[in-house]
């Protein structure tokens, strides 16, 4: 009949899914993920499961740990400032580094990535640093998920969920024999890591800077400067395990050191940690100024620049702090641990 046409048959991608895109990114980033290739690694890429063997790993009784985290509100910040690359890393590191605090070696990692529109170049970017953490980890990318899902996310949005697994042999897990007198070895953070962002945001907001001012506090902008990844801590980690003497690790996240300290002590032990110890890193110095927070806010709240703190005997903290030195890090001594409950503090933040 004359002016009418014929309805056009609706599609997968006429709805907001575009499949081919989807290919397109898993192409793009198979030779990332080859890359983090190590042994106990049985299938590449694109099968509807992810196969490995621990003993091809070198474990002859091996207990599995698995960890899952996410980056949380730091997220915002890429995404405003474009600058997604970093988030990869903070998505295993958050994920790693508490698998080796139960004294675990982490083995493979998964990542979900959803968003709205798939664009293909930042998903790359963000699967990409994602490869990149776990290269550094010694942790193989075997598999993932690409959720595009119109209608739930908007404009440029995505979240990430990581999942990682590792393991040990039978009887190495920690904590384990921690003892009223233990010494504390804090690790250096490399800034904020992954924690505290919505506070963060708060304090810039308040502050009225936007991302692509200069930071106050650092060379460089302040979107950028706010991104810096969180630190990883495995090899380093691994190695002291095995040297010996290691009794417990804790991840600071989350909590801070306030919160997450106890979690390795056992019950009707504390800790006491001397806040001279170390030099307060000046991004927790302006949050704290800018958004009038006081110390025991930000010591629950940020790591305020210690990001590991590993339980170790009295006799032996001397060699595992050099030898912590030698892998990378900064390490100062923060206190010991005490026979009350709770953490006390000593000195001024």
């Amino acid at each position: 009949m004359t002016g009418e046409t014929k309805a056009t048959g609706l599609t997968y991608a006429a709805a907001g899914v575009d499949i081919d895109a989807g290919n397109a990114l898993v192409e793009r980033i198979k030779p990332a993920a080859a890359a983090t290739a190590r042994p106990g690694v049985m299938a590449g890429l694109g099968g509807f499961g992810a196969l490995f063997d621990p003993r091809a790993a070198g474990y002859a009784d091996p207990v599995l740990v698995a960890a899952t985290d996410g980056v949380g509100t730091k997220l915002r910040i890429a995404i405003d400032t474009g600058e997604v690359g970093g988030v990869g890393i903070d998505l295993v590191a958050m994920c790693v580094n508490d698998l080796v605090c139960q004294g675990a070696e982490p083995l493979f990692f998964l990542d979900y990535f959803a968003t709205g529109k798939l664009d293909t170049e930042q998903a790359a970017q963000v699967i990409e640093g994602i490869a990149e953490g776990c290269r550094r980890s010694g942790c193989a990318l075997i598999g993932g998920e690409t959720a595009e899902m119109p209608g739930m996310y908007h404009g440029g949005d995505f979240d990430l969920a990581g999942f990682a697994v590792g393991a040990m042999e039978r009887g190495a897990h920690l904590p384990q024999g921690v003892a009223a007198g233990d010494v504390l070895l804090g690790l250096g953070s490399d800034g904020v890591h992954s924690n505290g962002y919505s506070l963060v945001r708060k304090v810039v907001e308040r502050s009225g800077l936007g991302w692509d001012a200069p930071a106050p506090f650092a060379d460089a902008p302040l979107g950028r400067a706010l991104l810096t990844p969180t630190r990883l801590y495995v090899r380093p980690l691994l190695a002291a395990l095995r040297a010996g003497g290691v009794r417990a690790a804790a991840h600071i996240t989350g909590g801070g050191i306030t919160e997450n300290l106890p979690r390795v002590l056992p019950d009707g032990l504390g800790a006491s940690v001397d806040l001279d110890s170390w030099e307060l890193p000046a991004v927790f110095g302006w949050l704290a100024a800018t958004g009038g927070t006081p110390p025991e806010e930000m010591l629950k709240t940020f790591n305020c620049g210690i990001g590991m703190i590993v339980v170790v005997a009295p006799d032996r903290a001397e060699a595992l702090a050099e030898l912590l030195r030698e892998a990378g890090e900064t390490v100062v001594t923060l206190g010991r641990v005490e026979g009350t409950p709770g953490v006390r503090y000593t000195g001024t933040l």
